[in-house]
Order: structure tokens, then sequence, then C-alpha cells
């Protein structure tokens, strides 16, 4: 159990999240506008979300398909009925006054999400549902002294709106549960996930307790746009609520937003109930009706998913649960991977890509698609040294040219002269140049000073530009040296 100390004791932190997940969808949910990311403000507004009388919605019968997919992925039940429903609101930014939601019947219902704890255990978080909805616009503030200008290009864009148990306990829990959320949308290609660009917010539910104890007071933090943001909020939220009741106060419940800049939480507003909102059947749309068949056919459908693809990582390559974790986390690195481990060592292939090309692609701020190093020419480098063309310090060198140029890696050893060299008889007059040039190193060594043994192994190496096959290095000096 993670636990939090204070002055009077130790406390329990409860956190539900609630994912505003936007939908990989050409068009809106309601209407023909496109939704694409950073177009000219208002240029993908249509009468629809722009409200104008008695303009009527219509089902993007697209966005259903991403919402039933994403709710097959969670493992969660498909509602064949279900319900828009209309929920009351004035802001600036939602031009009809109300937005079209779902609240008693969601298209999907309960499911679950496992996440992978860092001692190699596993937690499993409950998804209360999962409801279809639109998105508001955007109020900018900073464009005027004055005036606040309205960009309704987000307004009637498809959000799927994916709710948690309050199951989770700590801030590292509600990090992992949104990487793997992300992780599954991605996957299924039902949202990018980019949090940057607002197309994955979380608003986070929090109280403390005493263990043991009943749910306490919640407070609802609205819109954080990253993990780590998310993990700070509620860091921060579970200690301001601990040192209120500490002192002898009452949490009140509200919504709060997260300050950035100061890594804390200030009140917004009074926390809303479902009754303030006045939700009520959207008379301008019939109930959603699926067909089962239909459903079953999207399930036949669904891609291999984390868990399972993570299994099988473990199962069929031999590797640890923790690295077919990493390799898994997106699902072009665990392609990637594959392509490279197809026919060679899977343990060595596994090490190349989390080691080196993953450090490559963090200097360069890169994803794994847009790799200088494609997987060919990296599973063809694994070949070179299987077959001693390279040895695996060569490889080192020839992965760098690789990064720089994209070149395969056949090419750059042909044409910097980088071919190991395998000669018995260079490598041994190597080996006899550099124990003539170190009598004194040598007769410690004979003197018992074992440790200088790697260094007469460097200096062959540097002697032959690291061409000589190490193995045969080593061989020759052992010979030589207790000769």
């Amino acid at each position: 159990m993670s636990l939090i100390e204070g002055r009077t004791g130790s406390w329990e932190v409860v956190i539900g999240l609630e994912v505003h997940a936007q939908i990989v969808s050409a068009a809106k949910l309601f209407s023909g506008a496109a939704t694409a990311f950073g177009a000219e403000p208002n240029t993908q507004v249509s009468t629809i979300d722009a409200a104008f009388p008695g303009m009527l919605p219509v089902i993007n019968g697209h966005c259903v398909e991403q919402a039933v997919k994403t709710g097959l992925g969670l493992a969660a039940e498909i509602n064949l009925h279900s319900v828009f429903d209309r929920k009351n609101y004035f802001y600036p930014d939602l031009p009809a006054g109300y937005q079209i939601s779902q609240y008693l019947q969601p298209v999907v219902g309960r499911g679950k999400i496992v996440l992978d704890l860092p001692d190699g255990g596993v937690r499993e978080v409950g998804i209360t549902r999962l409801h279809l909805e639109q998105d508001a616009g955007k109020s900018l503030h900073d464009q005027h002294p004055s005036l606040t200008y309205l960009d309704l290009n987000r307004a009637g864009v498809a959000l799927m709106e994916i709710v948690s148990e309050p199951d989770l306990r700590s801030a590292e829990e509600a990090g992992a549960y949104l990487r793997k959320l992300r992780s599954i949308l991605r996957y299924l290609g039902t949202c990018d996930g980019n949090m940057e660009e607002g197309s994955l917010r979380c608003d986070c539910n929090v109280s403390v307790r005493r263990p043991g104890e009943g749910y306490g007071t919640r407070c609802e933090i609205k819109n954080v746009n990253s993990v780590r943001y998310v993990m700070q909020a509620i860091d921060y939220e579970a200690r301001r609520q601990i040192e209120i009741i500490e002192e002898g106060g009452t949490v009140r419940q509200e919504t709060r937003l997260f300050d950035a800049g100061r890594g804390t939480t200030r009140s917004m507003r009074s926390k809303e109930e479902a009754h303030d909102y006045r939700y009520f059947p959207d008379p301008d749309l019939l109930p959603l009706t699926l067909d089962p068949a239909w459903v079953a056919s999207l399930k036949a459908s669904l891609p291999e998913l984390p868990d399972a693809k993570k299994a099988r990582f473990v199962a069929a390559y031999a590797l640890s649960p923790a690295d077919a974790g990493i390799l898994v986390a997106e699902r072009a690195s665990a392609d990637y991977f594959e392509a490279v481990a197809r026919g060679r060592d899977p343990k060595q292939a596994a090490n190349w890509v989390m080691g080196d090309l993953f450090g490559a692609l963090n200097r360069l701020g890169v994803g794994i698609e847009a790799s200088p190093v494609s997987a060919e020419n990296l599973g063809a480098m694994l070949d070179l040294i299987a077959d001693g063309t390279i040895s695996g310090r060569l490889a080192k060198d020839v992965f760098a040219a690789m990064l720089e140029s994209g070149d395969p890696p056949g090419k750059i050893v042909a044409e910097r002269g980088w071919k190991q060299v395998t000669d018995a008889g260079a490598i041994e007059a190597a080996v006899d140049a550099v124990l003539a040039a170190q009598t004194d190193k040598v007769a410690e060594f004979r003197a018992g000073k074992e440790k200088l043994f790697g260094f007469f192994v460097g200096q062959v190496m540097k002697a032959t530009e690291g061409k000589a096959n190490p193995a045969a290095v080593n061989e020759l000096l052992r010979k030589k040296l207790n000769g």
C-alpha cells in the first residue's frame, strides 16, 4: 500500500481519472467539418458546430466504430443500446449552450486496464465506462488586452471520455495508468495520444483518507495535459488536503486547475453534480443501436495489444518481462524489434534496440518511425557481427556511421576498410609489437598483476584500429604472456 506520512500519521490517496481522448477521425462527431490540428482559427466550423438555428446533428459512424474498438481493447462491455444526452451549461466556446454527450446509457460499460508495477507485479484498474461526446471550442485570452477571442475549430470534435474506478493509490500508479491507456489507444489507432496537441487530456479526482476508512471529499483537477503534470498535480493536491485536515479544517468539494509553472493547484469553481447539468436525451438524435455481428467482427479485427504482445515476446524471444514491456510500449518499437530479431539472437537485438538505438533517437529528438537506421540495416549489422566481418567494438562505429548517413552497414564497412582482421599472422605481429614495447608491464603481469591483461588487449586493439578479432587477440595474449 502506498501511503503519505503526514504530521499526524499515515494517509492513503484515492485517485480516479477521467481521460478525454480525441478520436482519430477526418470529420467531427456530428458534422462533416475537418479536424486537422493547427488550422487557422475558425476555418473548420460547420453550421452545426456553430449551433445555427435549425441545424441537426448527424452521427459519424466512424467515430462510433472507434469508440467500440477502444471498448473492446479495454476488455469492456459493449452496450448494444446507448443514448445521447444534452449536458446543459453555458460557456462562450460552447455555442449551443449544451454539449451532446452520454450519461446513464453510454456506448461502453465496465472494463479494465492491467498495470505493470516496478516490482514485476501487476495491478488491475477498473474502467467505469467510456462515452462519446463532442468537444467545446477554445477561448483565447492572450490575443488582445481586453477581449477574449473564440476559436471554434475544436467545437464538435469527437471525444471518448474514459472514466476509471477510484482504484489508483499514488501519483506513480496514475502515471502508469495513463501511459498504458495511451499505448492501447495508439495500438488500436483510435487516438493519437498527443497530449501536447490536446488530443489526450486528463481530469484527476483526488481525495485522502486514513487507511481502512471510507472515501474522503474529492477535488477534481481539470484538463491536465501531460503525464508528468498529472503526477505533480496529484502529489500537490493530496498533500494540500492532508494539511487542511490535520489543521482541523474541512476539504471543500471543488474543481481546481493545475498551475504547471508553480507546481500547485488553485480553485476554479465549486464542483458541479449531475443534476446541475439537467441531462436529458437529445431530441435530435435517435438512440444508438449496434448490431452484435458488427461488434463481433470489430473484435476479430483488433490488433495484438500490448499485454498479449509482451507475453509473446517473453515466451518466444526469452526476454525479461521488463525488457519486453519497454519494447511493446509503442507499436512501432515492437514492430522494429521483431524485424531486427527475426532469425537472429533476440537478446542481442533487444540490447541494440533499447540501448544504442533508443539512446540515439532520444538525442536526436525523433521517434522510431523517423529513425535514420532502418530495422533492415540494424539487422544486417548484427549479421556482420555474427559472421565475424566486424567485431562488437567496430559495430559501435558502424552504427554511428549508419546513424549519420543512413547507409547500409556493408557499404560502410567496405568504404572505410573496417573489416575485422582475422588473419592469425597479422594479429600475432600486432601482439608481439605491443609486448615488445611494454616489457615493464609484461614483467608486472607475470609477477601476478593479472589486471593488466585488459591493458594489453586494449593496446592491441588500438594498434589494429579496433579491427582485430577480440577472441583471437585474447587467445594469443594468454598464450604469449603465460608462455
